[in-house]
């Protein structure tokens, strides 16, 4: 290598590396890099549905932990399932490193026709323990997703067959209940490994 070049990478590596150690000892704190953080948490609008095991689910139900919140259905062909074992991945790497947060995985689903609490139960099981599956009546659902943003819709319905559109991200809802992030797809685990210890840390 030219020598010229040698020196000009030994002058840029020690200049990351002090512009690193001057922000570690004036304290400025670390950015997510994909995650939207909301300025001040939203509460969770008022709703009344069900979870895979038929006990109610309130607006309540989300305090106490943190939660990754996803809106699915059962029926999905592919970005349901990615999703989901992405997340499943994120919480086996958390309690694998021992996190101070590993969130509870929580699938909403937008298809409450076909999803009945038994068919949601089985589906959520299969990425992993401690899962919460909420379904039930279409208009509770819907004051949850407006109130959210998320949108759904039914489409290519062909007799009792049809697909569902639907919003792919990710919210972050903190143990108070309240809304304050949320994760765009592509999903990645780097990107929540990386990310969710800096919005805990906010709260």
């Amino acid at each position: 290598m030219n020598p010229r070049h040698v020196l000009i990478a030994l002058l840029l590596g020690g200049a990351l590396a002090a512009g690193i150690f001057a922000a570690l000892k004036s304290g400025t704190p670390a950015e997510p890099r994909s995650a939207t953080v909301l300025p001040a948490g939203s509460d969770l609008p008022d709703f009344s549905l069900l979870d895979q095991r038929g006990a109610p689910v309130d607006a309540d139900s989300f305090r106490g932990q943190w939660d990754l919140v996803f809106f699915g259905f059962t029926h999905c062909p592919d970005i349901c399932p990615t999703t989901l074992q992405t997340l499943a991945n994120v919480r086996r790497e958390l309690i694998e490193s021992e996190a101070d947060v590993v969130p509870r995985i929580v699938l909403v689903s937008v298809d409450p026709e076909r999803d009945t609490p038994e068919i949601l139960d089985r589906y959520v099981s299969y990425f992993g323990p401690d899962n919460l599956g909420i379904t039930g009546d279409l208009e509770q659902l819907k004051r949850l997703t407006s109130g959210l943003g998320i949108y759904f819709e039914k489409v290519n319905i062909v007799d009792d067959s049809y697909g569902v559109d639907h919003s792919a991200a990710v919210l972050v809802v903190d143990p108070d209940g309240k809304f304050v992030a949320l994760f765009s797809a592509p999903h990645t685990l780097e990107s929540y490994l990386h990310d969710l210890p800096i919005i805990a840390a906010r709260r």
